[in-house]
């Protein structure tokens, strides 16, 4: 009986078996590259300075810098000047959502059999309010946001459609959508990512067999925070640049405090968090640089960057 479970999965175009084989993917960055560095929960415009000042000192290319806390919970000056720099940098600028289930007055997803309702949204108003948050972000220059509700994701599209949100604004799903296997994470992309961040503890092979099975760049971890198990995969990433590529290559943060939702309140922690996160950085291109010395890396400005655009007379 397996065998028929199999042949429908090869009949719709998806793997049948796990990719233990491990091939090489094919596919590449709009600029020819096959990878991309992120450095995630950059919570202001202080954060992203450091990151910066980080980047610059440790000579390496920083292409995607995202936020956790939330588009709601900046000021519009603070929005605005994480555009003006990133725009000057030419790296993409990814804010997430502000609007979700643990923000809101339900404590469902607060606990333990409710944690899979995670930063989804309860209701239509919680729907219209995310909404809200990607027009005010769209609206200072933003281009890149994250989204961890299926039903927003498919709205995003419809709103690039409608022109309500420009029609290069990347829409970058969270990890915390935990699609996990080839159909879901195609699901996703038919309904409107542009790139999916993948769990954390996928092995290479899960990696390899949902890469066959999707076009968009994927997102990874390979260094992430506690509450994503916390693995430190510097050495797989040569492997996972090969496997995966296109690929943003993500580096948190293990052994920290959680900063959500963050605020002047951790400014000087948050600073500091970025500083190591970007050290971490440096220390996992360096393997890959030994172990691949081949593998190329996108140039700041690269196509398919969701680079902001400060309105005109700002």
């Amino acid at each position: 009986m397996l065998e028929q479970s199999r042949e429908l999965l090869k009949s719709l175009g998806f793997p049948e078996r796990e990719a233990y084989d491990l091939p090489d993917s094919l596919r590449r960055f709009p600029d020819g590259a096959q990878y991309r560095v992120e450095i995630p929960s950059v919570e202001g415009p202080a954060a992203l300075k450091a990151v910066l000042e980080e980047a610059d000192r440790y000579g390496i290319r920083i292409h995607r810098v995202s936020q956790g806390s939330g588009i709601q919970l900046l000021t519009d000056d603070e929005i605005s000047e994480m555009v003006e720099i990133c725009a000057a940098r030419k790296m993409e600028l990814s804010l997430f959502v502000g609007p979700r289930g643990t923000w809101d007055i339900s404590a469902q997803p607060l606990t333990p059999a409710g944690k899979a309702v995670a930063l989804r949204h309860e209701g239509i108003e919680q729907l219209v309010y995310a909404m809200e948050d990607l027009l005010r972000a769209n609206r200072l220059g933003v281009r890149g946001a994250l989204v961890a509700d299926e039903g927003l994701l498919l709205l995003t599209r419809e709103m690039k459609k409608q022109g309500l949100i420009a029609p290069d604004f990347i829409i970058k799903v969270s990890v915390q959508m935990m699609a996990a296997n080839p159909v879901s994470v195609k699901l996703m992309q038919d309904i409107g990512a542009d790139t999916y961040n993948l769990p954390t503890a996928l092995t290479l092979p899960k990696l390899a067999s949902i890469r066959r099975a999707v076009d968009i760049p994927l997102d990874l971890y390979v260094e992430a925070p506690d509450g994503f198990g916390g693995f430190i995969r510097h050495y797989e990433i040569a492997e996972i640049v090969r496997i995966l590529s296109p690929v943003y290559i993500k580096f948190g943060l293990r052994n920290h405090p959680d900063v959500y939702p963050s605020g002047k309140h951790l400014e000087d922690l948050n600073v500091r968090l970025c500083r190591e996160r970007v050290r971490r950085a440096y220390l996992g291109l360096q393997l890959l640089k030994e172990y691949a010395p081949h593998a190329v890396e996108s140039e700041l400005g690269a196509a398919g960057l969701g680079i902001p655009v400060p309105p005109k007379g700002k």
